[in-house]
């Protein structure tokens, strides 16, 4: 299914959620599975991308080749990536400032302080990984939200194509995991991971009548709001919701560290299994009926 074959829906949003590079094959996969079955979440009017919500989003939206591809190219060997760990220590130390803050903004300034002093991959080389993944370096025509976090302030932005930044910076920006990738330089400010103000950012879906969340990172904790939370909200407002986090099965091929490029492949497949399980509600979601 060719995705410039197909109408933009006009008051749908698909919201994709961060979870490194097992979150990107995950969310390929179910998004492959449910167009197998003849539901075409990439004809969402609205796309939020988060972390690796921002790869995929960036890569549906250029809408220059099929899902069935894309999802092909989660299985290939990993060519161009820079292996990545966020491994026990690191968890600890996100975990710590988390539960210590009181509001998102908070918990980004800790979390900024920390990625700032942080030895890393160079920016420079980090921004070539992103490039690499991207079918386009231009911003698509439809609405595509992707989401970061000031490093010195924590404050919560939202770029598209209206911003004044390179799709490339923006996607980088969003993917910048504290203590294992750069910060990047936009306007002259830092930026880190959009997932940390929510594993999701679904509130950016707010006014959509039907909108469809894929969360690989389902938890909250602290002032973050968790997905399900996100998804309540939405509904209280009017909307109608499904909300896809992964399964047993998803989560044993994520492994220890979402950000090993090994992961990858599995972490699709699991995906796209999966996707057979949400198919009849998302139809009848997507649908209207």
């Amino acid at each position: 299914m060719a995705f410039r074959h197909t109408a933009i829906m006009t008051d749908t949003a698909l919201v994709l959620g961060s979870g490194g590079l097992t979150g990107v094959g995950w969310e390929i996969g179910i998004l492959h599975g449910l167009a197998e079955a003849g539901v075409d979440l990439t004809a969402a009017r609205l796309v939020v991308g988060s972390s690796a919500g921002a790869v995929v989003g960036a890569n549906i939206g250029a809408r220059r080749t099929t899902l069935a591809e894309l999802y092909e190219r989660q299985l290939a060997q990993p060519a161009g990536e820079i292996p990545g760990h966020l491994g026990p220590g690191k968890i600890f130390r996100f975990a710590r400032a988390v539960l210590s803050s009181r509001t998102p903004e908070e918990y980004g300034t800790k979390m900024g302080r920390m990625a700032l002093a942080a030895d890393t991959p160079s920016e420079a080389d980090r921004r070539a990984v992103i490039a690499g993944r991207l079918l386009t370096h231009e911003w698509p025509e439809r609405a595509l939200k992707l989401t970061a976090v000031a490093a010195d302030t924590g404050e919560f932005r939202v770029f598209d194509r209206n911003a004044g930044v390179s799709l490339v910076d923006a996607v980088a920006a969003s993917c910048a995991v504290p203590l294992v990738w750069p910060p990047v330089t936009i306007e002259g400010r830092k930026w880190i991971d959009g997932g940390l103000h929510s594993t999701c950012n679904a509130h950016l879906a707010a006014g959509c009548d039907r909108v469809v969340i894929l969360a690989p990172t389902p938890a909250g904790g602290g002032p973050l709001d968790s997905p399900a939370a996100q998804a309540a909200a939405l509904t209280a407002a009017g909307a109608r919701v499904a909300l896809i986090t992964p399964d047993a099965a998803a989560k044993r091929t994520f492994g220890r560290n979402s950000l090993d490029p090994a992961r990858r492949a599995p972490a699709a497949r699991a995906g796209r299994a999966q996707a057979a399980a949400h198919v009849a509600a998302v139809k009848a979601l997507w649908s209207g009926a």
